[in-house]
C-alpha cells in the first residue's frame, strides 16, 4: 500500500508540475485578454444572478443553476483544502490560490459561454451541455469529448464524492468524539440523505441548493470574520507573510514555513482549481441547463461563483488559518502530518466559535458538493452510455458516500488532484480552440444582455 501511495503521489507531483501550471494560468492570462477583462462585469453578474429569466429556454433559473454549481465548488477544498496548501506549500499558497480565483473568472466565463452555445435537448426535453458537447459539435473532437465525460464521471465519485464525505467523518471524530459515531454510519446517513435528493433529478438538487448555499456561506463568512476580529493583531502580519512567502522561502511565525514559489504556486493553483473549479470544465455542465437568453448571460452568472468560492471565501479561510497559526503556540506544525490536522488544530484555539465554525462548515459545505458533483457524473454518464446509464449511476455514487468514510483521507486527495488534471485538459483544448467564438459572443451580447440567441437547439438521442 505505501508503494501504492507513493505512486500516486509521484504522478501527482508529475501531472501537477509546471507545464500544468502554465497551461491553466496561461489559459486564465489568455482568456481575460481576449474577453477585455471579462472581471470587470463580476457585479453585473451577480445581478443578473437573481434575475429571473422564466420565458428562456432551460431546466432551472439561472439562481439555481450558480448555487448549484456553487454547492459543488464551496466545499472542503475552501476549508481543508486550504489548510493542506498551506501545509504543502505556506501561507504564500493563499496568495496563488487567491490569484488563481482573480482570473480563473475569464476562464469560468469562457467554459460556461460554450456550454451554453453548444448544448442540446434530450428526448426527456432537459438540456444538456459541458466541454463533450463543445467538444464534438463545436470542434468535431467527439473523442476527446467522450474522454472528457469519462474522466468528469470517475472524478465525480472522487473530488465531488470520496473526499466530501470523508472530510465530514473526519471532522465529526475530531470534534465530536464524545457522540462516538461510527464512520461506517456516518456514511450510511449520508448516503441516504444523498439519495433522497439526486433521485429527485436537476429540480430536486437545485430546490435544496439555492435553500442551502446562501445559508452556509453567510453564516461561514461572517464567522470568519469575527475570528479575524480577534486575531486582529496578527491580521497585518499574516497578510504580510501570505504575500512575501509566496516568492521567496523563510521561516513564518507559529511554526510555518514559506517553501519558496514553486512549491507555493504549485500548491496555491491545485487547491484553487480544486475549490473553485475554474478550466475543470464541471460548471458549465449545470450552466448549460439554466434557463438564460443568450450564453453570455448565464456566462456572466456562472463566472460569479469564482468570484464567490475562490475571491471572498478560500482568501477568508486563508487569513484565518494563517493569523491563528501566527498567534497560537499551541498549534504544534511539528506534529501536524496533513492539512486537514492543521485546519483543525487552528480552529480549535478559537474558544465555542472556532469549531462550531468547523464542524457546521465543513458539514454543509461537503453535503452540497456531493449534491452538485452528482449532477455533474450523471450528465456525463448519459452522454457515455445513454438514459439508461442514470440510475445505475446514482446508486453507485451513493454506495460511495456510504462506504468513503473509512478510506484514507491523504489517498483520496491525491487521487482527486490527478483526475481534476485529466479533465482539466480536453476541457482546456476546449475552451482555447474555441477562444474566438468566445470573444465574438462577447462582443455581440454584452452590451445587449437583453437580446434573445433564436439559435436553434438541437434534439439529441441520448
Amino acid at each position: 500500500m505505501e508503494g501504492f501511495v507513493q505512486f500516486l503521489e509521484q504522478l501527482d507531483s508529475f501531472i501537477w508540475g509546471v507545464p500544468m501550471m502554465v497551461l491553466l494560468f496561461g489559459t486564465h492570462l489568455f482568456l481575460t485578454v481576449r474577453t477585455g477583462f471579462i472581471q470587470r462585469k463580476t457585479f453585473t453578474g451577480i445581478k443578473l444572478s437573481v434575475t429571473r429569466d422564466d420565458d428562456a429556454p432551460g431546466d432551472v433559473s439561472q439562481f439555481q443553476a450558480l448555487t448549484t454549481a456553487l454547492a459543488s465548488t464551496i466545499g472542503t477544498g475552501n476549508i481543508v483544502g486550504v489548510g493542506t496548501a498551506i501545509f504543502m506549500g505556506g501561507p504564500g499558497a493563499v496568495f496563488w490560490c487567491w490569484i488563481t480565483g482573480i482570473f480563473g473568472i475569464a476562464t469560468k466565463y469562457g467554459e460556461s459561454l460554450i456550454a451554453v452555445k453548444y448544448r442540446v435537448r434530450t428526448p426527456d426535453g432537459k438540456m444538456q451541455g459541458g466541454a463533450m458537447y463543445a467538444l464534438e459539435r463545436g470542434l468535431n473532437m467527439k473523442w476527446l469529448g467522450v474522454l472528457f465525460a469519462l474522466f468528469a464521471a470517475v472524478a465525480s465519485l472522487g473530488i465531488g464524492c470520496g473526499t466530501q464525505i470523508n472530510a465530514i467523518a473526519e471532522v465529526i471524530e475530531g470534534n465530536l468524539s464524545f457522540l462516538s459515531i461510527p464512520r461506517i454510519a456516518i456514511g450510511v446517513v449520508g448516503g441516504a440523505l444523498t439519495a433522497i435528493v439526486i433521485l429527485g433529478g436537476i429540480q430536486s438538487i437545485a430546490r435544496v441548493c439555492e435553500r442551502l448555499v446562501p445559508f452556509m456561506s453567510i453564516f461561514y463568512v461572517v464567522g470568519c470574520i469575527a475570528i479575524l476580529v480577534i486575531n486582529y493583531d496578527y491580521l497585518i502580519p499574516a497578510v504580510v507573510a501570505i504575500v512575501k512567502s509566496a516568492f521567496v522561502p523563510q521561516a513564518v511565525a507559529g511554526g510555518l514555513v514559506g517553501r519558496g514559489i514553486i512549491a507555493a504556486a504549485q500548491a496555491g493553483m491545485a487547491r484553487g482549481l480544486f475549490s473553485n473549479e475554474s478550466g475543470l470544465g464541471s460548471a458549465p455542465l449545470v450552466a448549460s441547463a439554466a434557463q438564460t437568453r443568450n450564453p453570455v448571460r448565464q456566462a456572466l452568472v456562472s463566472a460569479t461563483g469564482t468570484f464567490w468560492d475562490t475571491v471572498v471565501v478560500c482568501l477568508m479561510t486563508g487569513l484565518v488559518l494563517v493569523s491563528t497559526v501566527m498567534k497560537n503556540p499551541a498549534v504544534d506544525m511539528a506534529h501536524i502530518e496533513n492539512g486537514g490536522q492543521m485546519t483543525t488544530a487552528a480552529f480549535a484555539q478559537i474558544p465555542v466559535l472556532g469549531p462550531v465554525i468547523l464542524v457546521f462548515g465543513i458539514i454543509t459545505f461537503a453535503y452540497s458538493t456531493i449534491l452538485g458533483w452528482s449532477y455533474y457524473g450523471e450528465r456525463c454518464a448519459q452522454y457515455l452510455l445513454g438514459s439508461k446509464a442514470v440510475l445505475v449511476y446514482k446508486l453507485v455514487f451513493v454506495a460511495v458516500v456510504v462506504v468513503s468514510p473509512v478510506v484514507d483521507l491523504n489517498v483520496l486527495w491525491t487521487v482527486a488532484d490527478i483526475l481534476n488534471a485529466l479533465m482539466a485538459i480536453p476541457n482546456l483544448v476546449a475552451v482555447l480552440l474555441l477562444s474566438g467564438v468566445i470573444a465574438s459572443e462577447t462582443r455581440r451580447y454584452i452590451d445587449h444582455l437583453d437580446d434573445i440567441d433564436r439559435s436553434e437547439i438541437p434534439l439529441v438521442k441520448r
